[in-house]
């Protein structure tokens, strides 16, 4: 996808329909029961949020982080390390693809009639990160996204596993008592990425400043916004 014109119509059309199409479509229609389908969607996005953490940790992460995440501008052309670039490739190209399809989570808030749940945060997080991901298959060499597909990754797992207990009924409801962990694990998962983005700026890394001054800033804004949301959901209920 090496055009941004596809990915602009994605998000376009994701963002038409949830803000406006979607809510007025169903305004004076009765909730969709996607009950299923949610555990299936929820239960495909753990599966395949560890098998990119499988298909990531194939790579040397070791090697990408600190020779060609680094600076190192000596590629090798050993068919080991030329199977590594693949491998790192086919992941980054999946892991665009996983952005891409967590778009759906706001189409079921609509059709579910959520629309507590449609928060600028929401639509900000998904927007953003469909073209932040984007943006590094298009203008990076490909090493430095993998650390953060990995970190996010693994943050999934945990999300996708909360969404598919609480989707499985109220006799699971005591299962889900760490709620409140999730924004702070993904607040972690944040400011790992900051400093490793600020690491990237420091050392003699090839990565484009400009791009990581962009994303630094990005990051910047995710924390700032979950930070928001942890204080209002949870520290009033405790003040």
């Amino acid at each position: 996808m090496p055009s941004p014109g596809p990915i602009i119509c994605i998000v376009g059309t994701y963002l038409i329909f949830v803000l406006k199409i979607g809510p007025k479509l169903m305004e004076k229609r009765p909730p969709f029961q996607l009950n299923t389908v949610i555990i299936l969607y929820n239960a495909f996005q753990v599966l395949f949020s560890v098998w990119l953490i499988h298909l990531i940790l194939k790579i040397d992460i070791k090697h990408v982080f600190f020779a060609h995440g680094f600076g190192d501008q000596n590629h090798s052309t050993s068919p080991k390390d030329i199977n590594k670039e693949i491998v790192m490739l086919r992941a980054a190209w999946w892991y665009f693809f996983a952005k891409v399809i967590e778009l759906l989570d706001t189409v079921f808030f609509v059709l579910r009639k959520k629309q507590n749940q449609i928060t600028f945060l929401h639509v900000y997080h998904h927007t953003i990160m469909a073209f932040f991901t984007w943006c590094y298959l298009k203008f990076l060499p490909g090493e430095q996204g993998v650390i953060i597909g990995l970190f996010n990754s693994m943050v999934h797992v945990i999300m996708y596993s909360y969404y598919l207990i609480a989707a499985l009924g109220p006799k699971y409801k005591k299962y889900l008592w760490w709620k409140r962990y999730m924004t702070s694990i993904q607040l972690m998962q944040f400011g790992i990425i900051l400093i490793y983005l600020t690491l990237t700026l420091i050392m003699d890394c090839r990565t484009p400043k400009g791009l990581t001054y962009f994303f630094t800033i990005i990051g910047v804004t995710f924390m700032y916004l979950f930070s928001s949301f942890y204080r209002q959901t949870y520290k009033k209920k405790t003040a």
